[in-house]
């Protein structure tokens, strides 16, 4: 409570600076409604306040996102209007399948381009509901609204641009170099099995995918954003290998005794302080030392192959480096795909089908009362179900933003009933509405205030309603509060009947997705590899650690399915990435090992499929074997083996986790 009272009562300079830039934002964009006599200049305002974020690039891209969407969902307003004037039946249950698919759409994205979709689906409620009595108006509002919205987003875009800026491109160097030091720690603690490697991994995986979402807001703010956003690019997929070397590092070590283990720590020990260091100093140096002493004669085959990976280690941590210089000097860099993320139709076909049924619901609710206000309640609940639909907390999210509504309503009343009808003129309108706005627009700098912050904003204009020709009703104003009660609780109805709530088929579900994507890999040109397979597993990882604490403990080996899958991935890459850098191809016994791994992985981990990989396996070592020697050839085949031993421990996994059954 104290922190709350503390983001009103001693703000922050950024907070400040916030809200006074989203205030002249909206005002401007109500005095352009006012003065162009736009039919509901509060669209304008609550524009300016949707799309209002603390860095400049936000606003752009989230602008640009908005505008998409309102123009789909213009154009299927009039469409759908055109096709069901007649049929209002129709006309709903068109407008409900819509809506499902867009915020099943929206679900499948971790972009912040999903919210276009999120407003291709909802406008076509917000234009084609008011209309369902008077059809032939419909041109007349999608232009109307299309218009008052796209008035709010350059007004609010301007002022960003032009009052304090901050820019999102500058904010990704710290961000980075965080990313960078966090990668590097948790490469360190991988390499030598600390117990802490797996808080580490999560760590420093949440942190990539955050910092690559940003990427996408600096690629709007000029050509040293878009230079800082690829190489940002690069520096992900060099931290996602980072990462793959050093596990494997790790298994590799473990094969080693006690002696040779000994033998080889001072080595160990310079690398693992460069990565717990953050350092990046005369690593190429580094690297040629430990592939000369690979040479020492004395050395058995096992330790030299782990000094060759502690000097491919080390030569990416330079990479890494290099890297996160680029960014720092806003530098394109080298030129690499952006990561990929888990995508699951399934999940996204229940949350686009619990919008639509909750849509449904309130559509029948309203053609048996013959409600006027109920088109409000619909309008909520197709707006909440469709921003929050993918969120673990969605009926969380829907309570705070209840409570927002709660807030804005007394303060509503007085304003807008009361005191309104007593001013005249805009300068009084912008000081009536400006002061409750202001203390909004500081609750929504404050992350832990957001929701229930722009919910006050939002409903506050949407109940006081300024329009060149106000009209003060009382009666319209309960039935205007009521609906949005009925609408957002009809909503968070919705998100506790209906959801994925059961963390063994979520689990099930990433697993069959990694499965496949392990058999896709065997295919995959290697360019963008690393990107791809990377930020699928790190967005699953991560999901698997969300759920990780309610598994019962006998089904918590989902979590090491994701860990076994994610070595095996890395190796698969380095595998390939060895047999592709060598002097002459293996032909017929590499295609035919990938092919039959491919199948393997396709039919998944089972105790009686621990040597289904050794007859495939014995013609590529023989092959491997046959050609000239070579560093590479050395590590396929140190790869190789580390494949198949992971693919046997794996097998081995579903046995132990399930038992004879």
């Amino acid at each position: 409570m104290r922190d709350a009272l503390l983001a009103f009562v001693a703000p922050s300079t950024q907070a400040l600076q916030f809200a006074i830039k989203t205030l002249l934002g909206g005002g401007l964009a109500l005095w352009f409604a006012f003065r162009f006599d736009l039919p509901q200049p509060q669209w304008a305002l609550m524009t300016a306040f949707i799309v209002a974020q603390p860095l400049s690039g936000m606003v752009v891209q989230k602008g640009l996102a908005r505008l998409l969407g309102t123009l789909v969902g213009t154009v299927m307003a009039v469409l759908l209007m055109a096709l069901f004037a007649q049929a209002p039946w129709l006309f709903l249950l068109a407008l409900a399948l819509w809506l499902g698919l867009c915020t099943a759409a929206s679900s499948m994205l971790r972009s912040a381009w999903s919210y276009a979709f999120v407003l291709a689906g909802y406008t076509v409620a917000i234009i084609g509901l008011p209309a369902i009595d008077a059809p032939l108006t419909v041109f007349d509002q999608a232009v109307a609204r299309c218009t008052e919205i796209c008035l709010g987003i350059v007004c609010a875009t301007a002022v960003s641009a032009v009052l304090w800026p901050q820019r999102v491109e500058r904010q990704l160097v710290q961000q980075a170099r965080s990313a960078w030091q966090a990668g590097s720690s948790a490469a360190a603690s991988a390499l030598v099995g600390e117990a802490t490697a797996r808080q580490g991994l999560l760590e420093v995986l949440g942190r990539i995918v955050a910092v690559d979402a940003q990427r996408e807001h600096a690629w709007f703010e000029g050509a040293r954003g878009r230079q800082r956003a690829r190489a940002l690019r690069a520096l992900c997929r060099d931290l996602l290998t980072l990462l793959r070397l050093a596990r494997g590092v790790a298994r590799q070590w473990r094969q080693l005794s006690e002696a040779e283990r000994h033998a080889l720590a001072p080595w160990l020990e310079r690398v693992g302080e460069q990565l717990a260091e953050g350092q990046a100093q005369q690593l190429p140096a580094l690297a040629e030392q430990l592939r000369q002493a690979a040479e020492a004669p004395t050395l058995s085959a096992v330790q030299r192959l782990c000094l060759e990976r502690l000097a491919l280690l080390a030569l990416r941590l330079d990479t890494a480096s290099q890297s996160l210089a680029a960014v720092e000097r806003g530098e394109s860099g080298q030129a690499s795909p952006a990561l990929s993320w888990h995508s699951d139709w399934q999940t996204a076909a229940v949350y686009g089908a619990r919008s639509a049924l909750a849509f449904l619901a309130l559509a029948a609710f309203w053609l048996a009362t013959g409600w006027t206000a109920a088109s409000g309640a619909l309008l909520l609940a197709c707006v909440v179900c469709s921003l929050f639909a993918s969120r673990e907390n969605a009926a969380q999210i829907g309570l705070l933003f209840m409570r927002g509504i709660f807030y804005a309503l007394p303060l509503a009343f007085v304003v807008g009933q009361l005191l309104l009808p007593q001013l005249n003129g805009f300068a009084m309108l912008a000081l009536a509405l400006g002061v409750p706005l202001f203390f909004g627009a500081l609750g929504m700098a404050k992350p832990a205030l957001g929701a229930t912050a722009t919910s006050f904003s939002l409903h506050f204009i949407v109940l006081c309603a300024p329009q060149n020709d106000m009209h003060y009703d009382v009666a319209f104003f309960l039935n205007e509060a009521l609906a949005m009660l009925i609408g957002v609780g009809c909503a968070v109805l919705a998100f506790n009947l209906i959801g994925v709530r059961s963390p063994a088929w979520h689990g099930r579900r990433l697993l069959r997705a990694t499965l496949q994507d392990l058999a896709r890999l065997t295919r995959l040109p290697l360019t963008g590899a690393e990107s791809w397979f990377g930020g699928r597993m790190a967005d699953r990882l991560l999901q698997l650690a969300r759920h990780y604490p309610a598994l019962p403990s006998q089904s918590r080996s989902r979590w090491d399915d994701g860990v076994a899958s994610l070595d095996l991935g890395d190796e698969l890459l380095h595998l390939r990435a060895c047999l592709a850098a060598g002097d002459r191809a293996l032909g017929l016994a590499e295609t035919n090992f990938l092919d039959h791994l491919r199948r393997q992985l396709l039919l998944g981990p089972a105790p009686s499929r621990g040597a289904a990989l050794d007859a495939a396996l014995d013609d590529l070592l023989q092959a491997l074997r046959g050609a000239p020697p070579s560093i590479d050839r050395r590590l396929a085949e140190a790869a190789l083996l580390q494949l198949h031993g992971g693919w046997q421990h794996w097998c081995g996994q579903q046995g132990e986790a399930h038992g004879l059954a």
